[in-house]
């Protein structure tokens, strides 16, 4: 049986810059929304509009018959699914569905502990910034049994458009970092382009307008191409997390066998980045590094 309002009791741990919108979004659709996260101030708008503030994972868990989790690191997730968390707490048939970048040696882990204790897991990582989350167009990939995607796909539905069953556990995870891959060597080729278009004294926009509509075009020129030659770099996604993402797909990609030279030169751009200070900036502050 799907998922509703009626029914459905739903936690949302991590508030942060993409978890507020979604959380928003089940809100708004007339569910009970139980959120936690780090730092309660983040939460406030929310719990304004009528979500109920918890003061622990583990207090949101025994409350809830299914739990999103949202937060930075495969360490976080760790944490929150095994360290007095989620699988200690959380009630025999609760549905729980992380939709934070991790590993997706980590994703099949959880999913394995998750039918010893009788709750269900999807691993359902997703794309689209914070555009995405606001607008409620992610792409959301996602790994586990497909029953439960079944059952948890009207709720997937108020967060994004582009949903799709990737198969086992690990295989949303797996999808993300080939999502973040074809990103990572693309953002170079972006910031690139319209330093190139600078140089040569190009009006920036009439640029955009000629080759975001060609064969050129992609989701980071039309979206984070403008945001770069604005010279606004505030964060739909964060640099540090961005790295996150790639060194999880550096790593999976040894494993797998497979050489990645764009990624390896985005990833020490990236790293270059942060060291300067722009951790905590969106990705397209990668432009920084070509002007």
């Amino acid at each position: 049986m799907a998922v509703s309002p009626e029914e459905t009791i739903i936690g949302f741990i991590g508030i942060g810059v993409m978890g507020k919108s979604m959380a928003g979004h089940i809100l708004k659709a007339g569910y009970q929304l139980h959120v936690f996260t780090r730092t309660k101030s983040k939460a406030d708008e929310l719990c304004t509009k009528g979500a109920i503030w918890e003061d622990s994972v583990a207090d949101l868990s025994k409350k809830c018959n299914l739990i999103i989790t949202m937060v930075g690191y495969p360490c976080d997730v760790h944490e929150i699914f095994f360290e007095k968390g989620i699988f200690e707490n959380a009630k025999p048939g609760t549905l729980v569905m992380d939709m934070t970048t991790s590993s997706p040696e980590l994703a099949e882990k959880i999913f394995k502990a998750g039918k010893n204790n009788s709750i269900e897991v999807l691993d359902a990582p997703v794309s689209g910034g914070d555009t995405g989350a606001c607008n409620a167009t992610l792409s959301i990939m996602v790994g586990g049994d497909e029953q439960s995607f079944k059952k948890a796909l009207p709720l997937f539905e108020i967060m994004g458009t582009n949903i799709v069953f990737q198969g086992d556990a690990g295989s949303g995870q797996h999808t993300k970092i080939a999502n973040q891959m074809a990103i990572a060597a693309g953002m170079i080729a972006v910031c690139e382009s319209l330093a190139y278009a600078g140089k040569a004294g190009l009006d920036y926009n009439k640029v955009l307008e000629s080759i975001g509509r060609g064969a050129a075009g992609s989701w980071s020129l039309n979206n984070l191409g403008p945001r770069m030659i604005q010279g606004n770099f505030e964060p739909g996604f964060y640099v540090k997390h961005f790295i996150k993402d790639m060194d999880i797909a550096v790593e999976s990609s040894k494993t797998l066998g497979l050489e990645t030279p764009g990624l390896t030169l985005a990833r020490s751009l990236y790293k270059k980045l942060a060291d300067q200070g722009y951790e905590n900036n969106g990705t397209q502050a990668l432009y920084k590094l070509f002007t």
